[in-house]
């Protein structure tokens, strides 16, 4: 099983976009798990799954209750939620009074590591307990950046965190919300990818059909399958697939 961080220390980069269309591309071909640990639950939202873990995240944290009786299935096939709900507010604190607090999240996963081929945390913003638990559980960190002068801040306190990491994850960037009429947007996406090794060339566009996903409470690709965005995001997989050596076909 391998495990993918969708982090960034700045919110409102599209991280959860990033996270549900990934985790709706992984699932053509792996099983996926998307754990929703956002206390906005908009993960858990636009998969159109119910808001509520049993016994609150307190108890999920403290082993009181399995994950696999938290975890819901959505209208797509080999695809699961490990929602989000109100409790998630209290998450950092229930880490926090955990034993090795910081490794929590790894172990946990492993009582599902048999049942999926892949894991996609959609992770809050902001540098805390929850984003090292995050990044010690990832094989891969995926940062989406937007196209401004401070994005490259961003994914250099994402490394900084990492860098005091025992076990380190590999990271990469992709510029997210990208409007191509702009020009400081147009010499991002040109330059960003030239000039720095972790920032792929792979660009996703601000457009509405990224819009509708809250009204659709679908992934893209399951709505606009023939849009740029989709096949945006098929290319990000095939990247994330092949970083993160998630073998093609598992199901």
């Amino acid at each position: 099983m391998k495990t993918v961080a969708v982090y960034s220390t700045k919110g409102g980069v599209g991280k959860t976009t990033a996270a549900v269309n990934l985790a709706w591309q992984a699932s053509r071909e792996c099983r996926v798990l998307l754990w929703d640990l956002d206390p906005q639950g908009a993960s858990t939202y636009v998969l159109n799954v119910k808001a509520r873990v049993k016994g609150g995240v307190d108890s999920l944290i403290r082993g009181k209750t399995e994950m696999d009786a938290a975890i819901r299935s959505t209208a797509y096939a080999n695809l699961d939620v490990l929602p989000a709900d109100e409790t998630y507010r209290r998450l950092e604190l229930a880490l926090d009074a955990a034993k090795k607090s910081t490794q929590r999240f790894a172990k946990m996963l492993e009582s599902v590591s048999d049942h999926y081929d892949v894991v996609i945390l959609d992770c809050p913003p902001g540098a805390s307990l929850v984003a090292t638990n995050a990044l010690h559980a990832a094989d891969l960190a995926v940062v989406p950046l937007v196209p401004s002068p401070l994005s490259l801040r961003s994914l250099a306190q994402v490394n900084e965190i990492i860098e005091v990491s025992d076990r380190p994850p590999k990271v990469f960037a992709f510029l997210s919300m990208v409007d191509r009429r702009k020009l400081v947007h147009r010499s991002a996406a040109e330059l960003l990818p030239q000039e720095h090794p972790q920032v792929i060339d792979i660009v996703v566009p601000a457009t509405v059909v990224i819009e509708r996903m809250g009204a659709e409470r679908a992934p893209i690709g399951a709505y606009a399958p023939g849009s740029e965005a989709a096949r945006v995001f098929a290319q990000l997989w095939d990247y994330v697939r092949s970083s993160s050596k998630v073998k093609r076909g598992s199901l």
